[in-house]
């Protein structure tokens, strides 16, 4: 979502972090030159390890000539490494609190409700009767969150393979979650969202697939390929039953390094497929979903067949009578999200790779200009 590469740097110039590559919005490591970004400690009190601290950090983007985005981080709130990735919680001043793994933000305060919202309710209302849902990924919770609003709902399984990350944002996150890990619906399971799903004998009605963006550098490309998608679509799936996926960048730049592709090879294994994106300020720009299910009477033809005000009464008479109300998704927004411009619906549109296990799909962001 930042489309940058970003390097920690301390007013001492042999201190510097490159990050990895394992979270929902990143790129492969390089080493940093003239477009790269950086962030720039100016406060004299920055002290490593510190599990609460006062920063004055501004995370600069070179995203075009002349053209320039800061993060300025006020407040480290949580810094630790798990097995798979480095994790902070801090504090932005433009953003307010925000996860970042491997130095890539991943979820803020600000807008975590629109990525949330529009990963989750589309699919979750167009379905006839949601009673089982599956999440790749989504160690906020809050993902789990706008899925257990839904009293049709019986079990939720959310299956991510950090641990560490999870209860961190528990603990530091809790507005993500917002109790949700109470409920009883929700079973946590800490592995291989890509091994469970291959080695799973139940079925779901709802599978949302919140997970790290398909690179080279790391093994989560295979959660967007043909293969996958037709195991998915053949023996995990309900009649009836939808995927949705998080796709990447869906900007003019990005749309077509994988975006578009995701759509296409998800049209070589469902009947439907539905290109759609919300924009999402912390990230940088619009982001990108993708929606998929095979022909079925109880589903309709295309999203937009759904009026404004049936989204609406669905959202009313569905959600539990305790659940809040969404900040982002109604009718209105339902229908904007699926109305993409002309230019996005033809870059979509144009994409002729299927992404596979020997041909896979990597994510790679345009290249920064100086």
């Amino acid at each position: 979502g930042i489309f940058f590469h970003a390097a920690l740097v301390r007013d001492e110039p042999s201190l510097r972090v490159r990050p990895l590559c394992s979270t929902r919005r990143e790129r492969p490591p390089r080493e940093p030159d003239s477009s790269t970004s950086t962030f720039r400690n100016t406060s004299e009190d920055f002290r490593m390890g510190d599990a609460k601290m006062s920063l004055g950090l501004a995370l600069t983007e070179n995203q075009a000539p002349g053209l320039k985005r800061v993060i300025q981080v006020d407040e480290v709130f949580y810094q630790g490494k798990s097995a798979f990735q480095e994790n902070a919680v801090v504090k932005t001043t433009a953003f307010g609190r925000a996860l970042f793994m491997d130095k890539q933000i991943q979820s803020a305060e600000l807008d975590e409700f629109i990525y949330h919202e529009s990963l989750v309710q589309p699919a979750l209302n167009l379905h006839k009767d949601p009673k089982t849902v599956f999440i790749g990924g989504g160690g906020e919770f809050a993902t789990a969150r706008e899925v257990l609003k839904h009293k049709s709902v019986t079990r939720c399984v959310m299956v991510d393979i950090d641990e560490v990350a999870c209860k961190t944002c528990i603990k530091e996150l809790p507005s993500w979650h917002d109790g949700c890990i109470n409920d009883k619906r929700l079973e946590v399971v800490y592995g291989d969202a890509l091994k469970y799903l291959m080695e799973c004998k139940d079925n779901f009605d709802v599978i949302i697939m919140d997970i790290a963006d398909p690179v080279e550098a790391g093994p989560g490309y295979k959660l967007y390929t043909k293969e996958f998608y037709d195991h998915v679509s053949k023996n995990i799936l309900n009649p009836g039953g939808l995927l949705v996926t998080q796709s990447t960048a869906a900007d003019l730049i990005n749309a077509d390094s994988s975006f578009a592709i995701i759509h296409n090879t998800l049209k070589s294994s469902f009947d439907n497929v539905f290109p759609y994106r919300s924009f999402i300020i912390s990230f940088g720009g619009p982001w990108g979903f993708n929606i998929a299910w095979k022909n079925d009477d109880t589903l309709p033809s295309n999203p937009l067949d759904i009026t404004k005000s049936q989204i609406d009464q669905r959202i009313k008479t569905r959600f539990l009578d305790t659940a809040k109300e969404t900040r982002f998704y109604d009718g209105c927004t339902h229908h904007n999200l699926f109305n993409l411009p002309k230019h996005i619906r033809k870059v979509v549109s144009s994409a002729s790779q299927v992404s596979t296990i020997d041909n896979p799909c990597f994510m790679s962001y345009g290249e920064l200009q100086t």
